[in-house]
């Protein structure tokens, strides 16, 4: 079994696993917030992760930064891509932790497929009124300067109906159309008109989604929100995060038979939109000593 962490605030329980720094488990009053996954073996459908250095996907695991060409491996296979960074295979170390919060970080190398050392620290924190806090800080350790970027990657749950009868609200006006056989951008499209829309709340029906989103409204105080709720349970979940995220992956975790089928609705908020690191848009770099924190929060609705 992987060293677990437990973290309790008011109606909210999260088990924090070593295993990638991933949230395992997200309760309020006993009911599932996020789609769990089990303390032994690995994690499925990359449940709970942090993705960094990057998110979502790089065509072919190949990229250039400053002139120089990087290849780093292709663990999407059946994509030809490289999918959700170099912090998720990690076992992390503790950093800290109380009744409320959990730290733990790794050391991702650099090497041939990235150009410097960085330190990532995953932060977890509850509060019995606004939910989860999930920090992801990152220092550039090396002596290089490297391209950054970062999203968590929850499936959420709004409650114990099929999805299909979640009603959803996503407050973004356009999406990036994406190859169908390998998922990467082909360009954005306005939602208008479009059953991605869901601007105002709807159901999601059998909409299949695994798509960014971007010209996110942000609210007057700077804050973005996503709703889940489902109807019959009178139930939901929220995630909010700020401008630092312009980007924001949905996928209705469509499977093929026999794998269990639309489990949770992944929320992903991200800096950057996927095979950043080969068309640049939005990427960070951090000079050797630079650091970039985000937060996400996760709640009960």
């Amino acid at each position: 079994m992987m060293t677990e962490y437990t973290i309790r605030s008011g109606g909210y329980t999260a088990i924090v696993s070593a295993r990638a720094a991933a949230l395992r488990k997200l309760t309020f009053k006993g009911r599932d917030l996020v789609v769990p996954f089990p303390e032994a073996g690995p994690i499925p459908d990359y449940r709970g992760i942090v993705a960094a250095p990057w998110p979502n996907r790089i065509a072919d695991g190949r990229y250039t930064f400053d002139g120089v060409a990087y290849r780093t491996e292709a663990n999407e296979t059946e994509r030809a891509c490289a999918l959700h960074g170099l912090a998720f295979p990690l076992d992390w170390d503790l950093v800290a932790e109380d009744a409320h919060s959990v730290a733990l970080a790794a050391e991702i190398p650099g090497g041939d497929g990235y150009p410097s050392s960085l330190r990532i620290e995953a932060t977890y924190s509850l509060d019995g009124e606004n939910g989860l806090t999930w920090a992801v800080r990152a220092v550039n350790t090396g002596d290089a300067a490297a391209p950054y970027g970062v999203c968590p990657h929850p499936y959420l749950v709004a409650g114990e109906s099929p999805l299909d009868t979640w009603e959803l609200e996503v407050p973004a006006e356009r999406f990036l159309e994406v190859t169908p056989d390998r998922l990467l951008p082909v360009g954005e499209r306005g939602v208008e008109g479009h059953e991605f829309d869901f601007r105002k709340p709807r159901p999601i029906g059998a909409t299949e989604i695994d798509h960014a989103f971007t010209a996110i409204d942000f609210g007057p105080d700077g804050t973005a929100r996503v709703a889940v709720r489902d109807p019959a349970r009178a139930t939901g979940v929220g995630m909010a995060w700020d401008r630092s995220c312009a980007w924001l992956q949905i996928h209705t975790a469509d499977k093929k038979p026999p794998a269990p089928n639309r489990l949770g609705l992944a929320v992903e908020p991200m800096t950057c939109p996927p095979d950043a690191f080969n068309s640049g848009t939005d990427v960070i770099r951090l000079e050797p000593g630079a650091e970039h924190t985000e937060r996400w929060r996760i709640y009960a609705l």
